[in-house]
């Protein structure tokens, strides 16, 4: 084959087997693990009281006093004991949500792609000579393997907020791990010790090591473009019916069911086992596209679910050119690049820091270009194993550097053998995929009127502002009230993920109101400031582990295990228990139940100066899902949603504010806020910071 490119049927990888994360790595990294707090059980009582906070605005009169009958007979027969049995659980675990937040991922049967993988778009690289594909995803790749190392050797800063320590237990799953299809839902496969990284180019898979057994890398970003010049030049000698034919990462895309059933086939060939080992164990895949998406909204679906685009009757879309099983980096031809992930086991709060580390990284090598003494982000040596490596002078080069053999980083292709079932396999699925694209719309928004500055300079907190604008728009085009999410970060404590923010609450509904009523300007500024309020009071509360979803959800999943009799007593205890219900309580059968688990609006706020734009699928069949960014001097947001529920939505991004005129969302909110303080010197400036938000959405099922 031509270029750098060797076949690679018979040679792996050398990698453990999956393996726990250890209880205590090294360094600082981890270093407060073991003193941070416990997610709090909250109070039954205080649980069902915000239960029907969030519901209030979301019944009738009628369906609440239901809904009221339900909590409260709960509180009077099975909560207590239910309660107790979970206080009891909670004893053993790390995290009382952990292991029913596992379940509810790994069972998921629908496809990954738009539904459960988000996508960040990073800024463009500054310095010049990584503007096109190849420089840059060098770029990202070398400081990837810097960050993998320093995280390995426990050298990285331990992520905290205003000084308390964060847990750090994602980052143990964020490379090297797999979501993998079986006969009963999905399971999580990791691999600490990985040292290689997969290659996508036009649906072709190819691989290379990059660590040596230490985590020390052991090519120069100079080499691994050429790598990846040698990966593309070999690609892209294929015609499309070859591409077409050989796609297999579209079955990422499928169903869980039927991914596992070809997988099933495609590893009966040894051959096949093979190939699929060294993907599932790569530390990371990098997609290099063929093509650069014309405009923002495009930029974003690339990153989030692929382009589309049929020649001669064949995909040749980006679509193909994925594994949606694992963490993805995207390189678009023009040199435009994000992140997908699989969000199983890592939030949005977590990656982020990841993508903020390996931008910064690209800011300080282009600072090091012109200043070879300015600092370093990642401390990463080259391995004595690579071919560029000097010993340092003044060293003895004999044995020091014999003991290393050279490690091989030549890249190599993954050759697939597919048989009938497989090829129908693929090309059904690419349907399938491609069909699931044209369902959904999807519209990206950067704002430049006003952003975090303003919003603050008139006493409000900027993401609550934010949240009762997308309330506010979406009521201004259905003229309904709908459940909103939004979640809020819980890992200030141990194994922490998140707690569902319920957004639409009555003093929301108020400000709705108030805004498309004739009320006074006035009216409307303190209806909006009361929303807002009452927004940082419940994100504060969430934050705290003091929600309603996720803790009624692990009373709803024990209950269920002793319905299907798998959750029973300790031989050791002998107290005796009142007995199980033979059916669920009716608060999990009330409507209130599936009215407040089916987010209608899934926002999410995650910001940070890496970061264009992120975004996410719907995650109601009628729903949007809406990923935002609130900057300096602007509001970034990303909007999906299914053509069939709203035909029309791109509307929301007008009435939000795309056009610069008095009768968008946010120039209106501008106005009203103007108009009530001529002078921004008398305005209490608001400084709390709210917690970081990553894109999460895990309520209590329908």
């Amino acid at each position: 084959m031509p270029g750098l490119i060797a076949e690679s049927s018979q040679a792996t990888p050398t990698l453990a087997t999956a393996v726990s994360a250890p209880s205590k790595p090294p360094g600082k990294t981890f270093a407060f693990q073991d003193k941070l707090p416990h997610l709090p059980i909250p109070p039954l009582e205080d649980t069902c009281k915000r239960y029907l906070k969030a519901l209030e605005a979301l019944q009738d009169d009628y369906e609440h006093e239901e809904t009221k009958r339900a909590v409260q007979d709960f509180l009077e027969h099975d909560g207590p004991r239910i309660q107790q049995e979970l206080v009891e659980w909670a004893e053993t675990k790390d995290s009382y949500i952990e292991e029913f937040w596992y379940e509810s991922y790994l069972s998921h049967s629908d496809p990954v792609v738009l539904a459960l993988n988000p996508f960040f778009v990073l800024e463009n690289d500054p310095t010049p000579s990584r503007g096109t594909q190849l420089p840059r995803a060098a770029a990202l790749i070398i400081s990837s393997l810097g960050f993998i190392h320093d995280l390995h050797a426990g050298l990285l800063e331990p992520d905290s907020v205003r000084g308390t320590p964060l847990c750090m237990d994602q980052y143990h799953r964020l490379f090297g791990t797999a979501r993998m299809p079986t006969s009963r839902g999905c399971k999580m496969d990791a691999h600490p010790e990985s040292r290689h990284i997969v290659i996508l180019r036009r649906g072709q898979f190819y691989w290379f090591d990059v660590f040596d057994d230490e985590n020390r890398p052991l090519l120069t970003e100079r080499e691994i473009q050429r790598n990846l010049a040698a990966i593309v030049s070999d690609a892209d000698t294929l015609d499309i019916t070859q591409v077409a034919r050989n796609s297999i990462g579209v079955l990422t895309t499928e169903k869980r069911q039927n991914w596992w059933h070809l997988r099933e086939i495609l590893v009966k060939d040894k051959n096949n086992k093979a190939c699929l080992d060294i993907v599932d164990r790569a530390l990371f895949i990098v997609c290099l596209d063929d093509a650069a998406p014309e405009n923002l909204a495009d930029l974003c679906s690339n990153f989030l679910c692929g382009t589309y685009r049929l020649e001669g009757g064949e995909q040749v879309g980006t679509c193909t050119n994925r594994w949606y099983d694992k963490l993805q980096i995207i390189v678009c031809a023009d040199g435009a690049a994000g992140i997908n992930f699989e969000h199983t086991g890592v939030d949005g709060h977590t990656v982020l820091r990841y993508a903020a580390d390996i931008f910064t990284d690209g800011l300080m090598l282009m600072a090091r270009s012109i200043n070879p003494t300015a600092p370093t982000l990642f401390q990463a040596k080259l391995s004595p194993s690579a071919k560029a490596y000097k010993p340092p002078r003044g060293s003895t080069n004999g044995s020091a550097t014999k003991i290393h053999d050279f490690i091989d980083t030549t890249p190599k292709k993954l050759e697939w053998r597919l048989i009938p079932e497989l090829r129908a396999g693929v090309r059904f699925a690419e349907t399938r995929l491609s069909d699931l694209i044209c369902q959904n719309d999807c519209q990206a928004l950067e704002f430049k009127g006003y952003g975090k500055n303003f919003i603050t300079s008139h006493g409000f907190s900027p993401d609550a502002f934010v949240q009762m604008a997308f309330q506010a728009a979406y009521f201004g085009l259905y003229g309904r009230i709908e459940c909103v999410y939004e979640p809020a970060m819980t890992k200030a404590f141990l194994h922490g993920r998140t707690e569902a923010i319920r957004s639409t609450q009555p003093e929301s509904v108020d400000f709705t109101k108030t805004f498309y009523s004739d009320a006074t300007p006035s009216q409307k500024v303190a209806a909006l400031k009361r929303a807002c309020e009452r927004h940082v009071k419940l994100t504060r509360e969430c934050s705290q582990g003091l929600g309603q979803d996720r803790h009624l959800y692990a009373l709803y999943c024990l209950l269920q295990r002793e319905l299907n009799g798998d959750l029973n007593p300790s031989p050791e205890d002998p107290a005796p228990r009142p007995a199980a219900p033979n059916k669920l309580p009716a608060i999990f059968t009330d409507p209130g139940w599936s009215t407040l688990s089916t987010s209608i609006i899934s926002t999410s706020n995650c910001g940070n100066p890496a970061l264009r734009l992120f975004g996410f699928g719907p995650v109601a069949a009628d729903g949007y899902g809406i990923g935002y960014i609130i900057k300096e001097d602007g509001i970034s947001m990303y909007v999906c949603v299914p053509f069939s529920s709203h035909p029309f939505p791109p509307s929301l991004i007008i009435h939000f504010g795309e056009c610069p005129t008095d009768s968008t969302l946010l120039y209106s909110t501008q106005q009203l806020c103007l108009l009530q303080a001529p002078s921004n010197s008398a305005i209490p400036r608001y400084t709390s910071k709210l917690p970081s938000r990553d894109p999460e959405n895990l309520g209590p099922p329908a």
